[in-house]
This record gives structure tokens, sequence and C-alpha cells, in this order.
């Protein structure tokens, strides 16, 4: 299995995330900026995991634009799975699901339901705990991409 996870964090909050996600994944997988993909690498890739914070209901905007720029199947044959930072709140939006959305129309193949981590406020800290169900969390990605 070849696997990256691709975020992209104003804080630094949803990088800790992605590198315990990567961690939980095993297999050498790498978390990378999104700032530091190239579009062309990605069909190297057999499962990707896609990240961002909440901003204005949805990801981020460099985020929206790497995933706008990949056209329909770009990404088939491709497993995929997406998670968010967000403020714990009544309302906020889902960029995860977002995210999981416009990877299906891409080609991918979805394995787990988008899953939201909790910062402390806008900047966070992580809530206590998130650390390790990130990496929890990229264990059984890992796992479901063996099915």
């Amino acid at each position: 299995m070849n696997a990256i996870v691709i975020y992209d964090s104003n804080f630094g909050n949803t990088k800790i995330v992605a590198d315990s996600i990567a961690k939980g994944i095993g297999n050498s997988t790498k978390a990378v900026s999104v700032s530091d993909i190239k579009l062309e690498e990605i069909g190297k890739f057999d499962l990707i995991v896609v990240g961002s914070p909440i901003i204005g209901w949805k990801p981020t905007e460099k985020m929206g634009l790497f995933l706008d720029s990949m056209s329909y199947g770009h990404l088939k044959g491709i497993k995929v799975a997406t998670f968010d930072t967000r403020v714990k709140m009544f309302i906020h939006g889902d960029a995860a699901k977002k995210m999981a959305a416009k990877l299906k129309e891409l080609g991918a193949e979805v394995v787990v339901e988008p899953l939201p981590f909790y910062v402390k406020g806008k900047d966070g800290p992580l809530f206590d705990g998130e650390v390790e169900r990130a990496i929890v969390w990229g264990g059984e990605i890992q796992k479901r991409f063996q099915q």
C-alpha cells in the first residue's frame, strides 16, 4: 500500500492530526501539506487521506482549489478518507463531508466515514485525546483499505 495524508493547516492543529493519522496507517505513510503536493503525484498512491480545518463552513480555500484542480475520473481506483478540525460548537460547517463528496465525484472510493477532530477555540490546541484518536483512526483506515 502506498498512502499519503494531504492536509492544510492554519494554526498547526490539522497538521498534528494529519501526522497522527499517518502514524496510525503506518507503512511509511507521510503527511504532506497541500502546498507541497503536485497534482501529477496523486496517481502513485493507493490511499489518500485529506484533511482541512473548517473555514467559513467548508475546507480552506487552498484545499478547495486543490480538489477543484482535478477532473472527473482523476482518482479512479484510489481509496480515500477525509477529516476536518473544528471548534466544538452547536453549529459548524462540515469540511470532511464536503471533501469526501468531491473526492467521490472524482472517482475515488471512500473507505470510512469522514471524521471531525476538535480544537479548543479558533487557534487550538486540540482537545485531550484527539491525537490518540487520530492514530487509532489511521489504523482503522489501514484495515479498511485491506478489505
